[in-house]
């Protein structure tokens, strides 16, 4: 299928839930654009989004805060936020093409441009994947889309920039249905789990790891799943996201046929559906 651009609203994206991505998905795809594969391999994904990217730090007001813009307050601080030719804005911009990429399905595209130090214009355009909050393009962000979006961004978290490809899964569609059997088969060993909600008040990411696939996962270099110990052998959190154990007693037992949680108990708000299942190979 052919990609569309997603126009307006570019502060809206991250900054607020109660507005839309975009007033107006009728613009058509440039002739020239390539489509994208929509193969159930799309759900395999990589994630070298950068544990600061996810920090308290990068969700600051200058950093385009999910918490800290209200609607009103969206305008020209946010956009400049966006096309910050320092490291903010590449904290930014990097946050804004996962975020995209999680919630929007893959006929979407978001484009905006920015000038960098030396004066060169960077086309950007940023692809949806996964659809998990696909609504969002068309009025607000509900509950369950600020969960899912909130559980798919820290599951594509890695401590150190490192590009691995995962499995994500989930009770909830559409990767209820979408992952097939030969992806389960092709990434067998089930890593950890993710929820969470960035849009909240006080924004929190919790994650829990598998028993079985500990070593497998911090061999990988997935630390936000598995859990690192400190000094102390305690587990310590991968910046912003809580490690709060295994998921064996926070989540239960996997769903048999699609290798996944179906719900987890948070220490805090107590039982989740939104969350975000991954399998390494």
């Amino acid at each position: 299928m052919k990609t569309r651009d997603v126009l307006g609203c570019v502060c809206v994206l991250l900054a607020s839930a109660t507005g839309c991505i975009a007033p107006d998905l009728s613009t058509a795809a440039d002739p020239g654009e390539e489509e994208i594969d929509s193969s159930a391999e799309a759900l395999a994904s990589g994630n070298a989004l950068s544990l600061n990217a996810l920090s308290l730090n990068a969700l600051s007001l200058n950093a385009l805060s999910l918490n800290a813009l209200s609607l009103n307050a969206l305008g020209a601080e946010a956009l400049d936020a966006l096309q910050d030719p320092g490291e903010e804005g590449e904290l930014v911009r990097q946050l804004v093409k996962y975020t995209v990429s999680c919630a929007l399905d893959e006929s979407r595209s978001f484009r905006f441009a920015w000038t960098d130090a030396a004066g060169s214009t960077h086309e950007e355009v940023y692809r949806g994947q996964l659809g998990l909050a696909d609504s969002w393009r068309r009025g607000p962000l509900d509950d369950a889309g600020k969960q899912m979006v909130s559980a798919c961004l820290a599951a594509r978290t890695n401590r150190y920039g490192v590009s691995v490809v995962i499995s994500m899964r989930s009770h909830q569609d559409p990767l209820r249905h979408e992952v097939g059997r030969d992806e389960r088969e092709t990434y067998p060993h089930v890593e950890g789990a993710f929820w969470g909600d960035l849009f909240s008040e006080t924004p929190y990411l919790r994650a829990c790891y598998n028993d079985a696939s500990v070593a497998r996962a911090r061999a990988a270099q997935r630390d936000c799943a598995a859990g690192q110990l400190d000094a102390a052998g305690e587990l310590a959190s991968c910046g912003m996201i809580e490690i709060v154990g295994s998921c064996q007693e926070r989540c239960g037992r996997l769903h048999p046929p699609g290798q996944y949680y179906k719900d987890c108990r948070d220490p805090e708000s107590g039982k989740t559906r939104f969350v975000v299942t991954t399998a390494l190979r």
